[in-house]
């Protein structure tokens, strides 16, 4: 894949990240909720946990309480008891507080730079300015260096998570040949999608048959009550040690490829509507519900790409917002001036890979790229140069050489299937090392003392 894509375009990786930090902003922009405010009285701030060498307060809980009532209040969803809320949320807490204190030991850092850009994409999906995006957290209560370091801690997480977890997964080529062989067989890979919601109870490694009876009898009762109709999403949020819990456990459409194994498994006997009996896996018990199902086509339809180039100027502590821009319209008035050619431009200013080859990313997919710089592509006439173009990764001029539609290639549907291989294992992946590194660390709770 060419370079571009690999370093300043991780749209999948960005995406998430925006979304992880729009999750976090979302109710107090749609709920109108306040979070708790700063001045608590002094013995609210009783310890209710310790991870490691830290500690967790009863006001740390009752703030990311409030904010996860506001999120379930904002979706509609049936409201569990609040002392299941409580001790889910700080289950939620103390993986956190696991994962940053080993982010911080393996030296994951995230830049003020960085985490300007992240806030900045939040407003911008808002559809404010970062100041006026400021004005409304403080106007709902919420501290924006606060909220500035919570956002930090989202994208460390995800870091780290890429870094310990999404990059060690490797898939062969056999494997590869495997999926493409079903596919053409019309096989799970035939185009069908499920939405699945799920629920987890996670088991400690090496637990004594003791514990994983507890924890499988509590799994079998969510599976009971979702059998008998209860609010799926509500169960979840009650019984779910998954990140997503808050969310309903909402898997959003997959092909059953990209599900863990043993969901697509279950599944595949359940009609939309139908909850499973309990599963298990090594992250521990599940439980699963089939949404729904949708489509169903076994041929990858033609697609229009885009030979494209770009001139990149990055922000950064030197280069700020307003300079970037002034230097590529200055760079794009030279040009439409007929003072240089842009592949001579892309090589003296470009800030990415592209430069050496005059900013030339050949041609793109629809999906390569991110969203700000995909619309501002498709809207140009071939030979036309953009004006000045703010993506996550900075300002960019862009001109089309050339589109065409074609058929996938063969390259083109290797890397899909690669991509949906690795999509289908990293969830698993990833629930089995949360495991590890909680029953490594030293977790003490001392919730409900004195409650």
């Amino acid at each position: 894949m060419i370079s571009l894509l690999s370093a300043p375009f991780r749209i999948r990786q960005a995406g998430r990240l925006a979304a992880l930090a729009l999750l976090a902003c979302a109710p107090l922009l749609s709920s109108g909720a306040s979070a708790a405010p700063r001045n608590e009285p002094k013995e609210a701030d009783r310890i209710v946990a310790v991870v490691n060498d830290e500690v967790i307060t009863a006001s740390d809980l009752r703030q990311r309480l409030d904010l996860a009532l506001a999120q379930l209040k904002s979706r509609g969803t049936t409201l569990p008891p609040r002392e299941e809320l409580e001790r889910q949320m700080l289950e939620r807490l103390v993986m956190d507080r696991v994962q940053l204190q080993l982010a911080k030991d393996s030296g994951v850092r995230v830049s003020d730079a960085d985490l300007d850009q992240a806030i900045g994409r939040i407003a911008a999906n808002n559809k404010v300015s970062v100041q006026d995006f400021r004005a409304m957290l403080e106007k709902d209560g919420v501290p924006y260096p606060r909220f500035r370091e919570e956002i930090r801690s989202e994208i460390t997480i995800s870091r780290l998570r890429e870094r310990e977890v999404d990059n060690r997964i490797t898939i062969s080529d056999g494997e590869v040949d495997n999926f493409l062989a079903g596919e053409q067989q019309g096989g799970p890979a035939s185009g069908e999608e499920w939405q699945i919601a799920h629920i987890l109870v996670r088991s400690p490694e090496g637990a004594s048959p003791e514990a994983l009876q507890k924890l499988q009898a509590k799994a079998a009762q969510a599976a009971e009550r979702a059998a008998k109709g209860d609010d799926f999403a509500q169960l979840a949020a009650s019984y779910s040690d998954a990140p997503d819990a808050l969310t309903g456990g909402d898997l959003g459409f997959r092909t059953p490829d990209r599900l863990p194994a043993i969901f697509a498994q279950a599944a595949a006997q359940l009609s939309p509507g139908q909850a499973s009996g309990v599963l298990r896996s090594p992250a521990g018990f599940h439980v699963i519900k089939l949404i729904a199902k949708k489509g169903g086509g076994v041929q990858l339809p033609p697609v229009e790409q885009t030979r494209v180039r770009h001139i990149l100027i990055r922000v950064n502590e030197v280069v700020s917002e307003d300079e970037a821009r002034r230097k590529l319209a200055a760079v794009k008035e030279r040009l439409e001036k007929g003072g240089a050619t842009f592949a001579e431009m892309a090589r003296l200013y470009s800030q990415d890979g592209s430069a050496a080859k005059g900013g030339d990313l050949g041609w793109i997919y629809p999906g390569d790229t991110v969203p700000e710089f995909e619309k501002a592509m498709n809207e140009l006439p071939p030979g036309k140069i953009s004006d000045p173009v703010r993506s996550p990764f900075g300002w960019h001029l862009i001109q089309v050489q050339e589109r065409r539609v074609q058929d996938v290639s063969d390259e083109r549907r290797r890397a899909i299937a690669r991509q949906t291989l690795r999509e289908r294992r990293v969830d698993d992946a990833y629930q089995d090392w949360l495991r590890q590194i909680r029953d490594r660390a030293y977790v003490e709770i001392r919730l409900g003392s004195g409650d």
